[in-house]
């Protein structure tokens, strides 16, 4: 995920700390003493829990032979926090990423990390047989297998 200041500077390019990010968790850059652009996150403690905005689940889409196949990030997260449905052709994965117990915490010098819900929905690019898909959680990798629907060859349509 990147994003271009007016100046066309890259901000962010790194997709591993953009994984759970949305796109207002930044303000504009501001220059370092060494004159590069740096990204600042704006942290508000006194947010109200139903303005929090889940965070956006980074993908990657694929095809091969037989299948379509969705992969995503989602090291730290439990596969029974998971919820992953299709419908209409459209592929939608929730879930959560939990921070665990940080009661003793008393002052953050760093907070970059995404916690809390994220989510993301995407419509197919083909379509697929809604049985016999695969969900995998395999070393933070979720990757979700589909069985393409055979396409019949072009046929010629008469016009009458």
């Amino acid at each position: 995920m990147a994003r271009k200041s007016d100046n066309d500077d890259l901000l962010m390019d790194d997709e591993l700390s953009a994984a759970f990010l949305g796109d207002d968790d930044f303000n504009q850059p501001e220059n370092d003493p060494n004159g590069s652009a740096v990204m600042t996150a704006e942290y508000d403690e006194e947010v109200d829990d139903e303005t929090i905005v889940p965070g956006q689940l980074a993908i990657d889409v694929f095809e091969t032979k037989e299948k379509l196949v969705v992969k995503a990030r989602t090291a730290g997260v439990n596969k029974n926090d998971l919820d992953i449905s299709i419908a209409d052709n459209s592929l939608t994965i929730r879930g959560t990423l939990s921070a665990g117990n940080e009661e003793d915490v008393v002052n953050y010098f760093v907070q970059e990390c995404y916690w809390g819900e994220f989510s993301r929905s995407l419509a197919l690019p083909v379509p697929v047989k809604e049985d016999g898909i695969e969900a995998v959680l395999k070393d933070g990798v979720l990757t979700v297998s589909f069985v393409k629907v055979k396409q019949e060859t072009v046929k010629k349509i008469t016009v009458l």
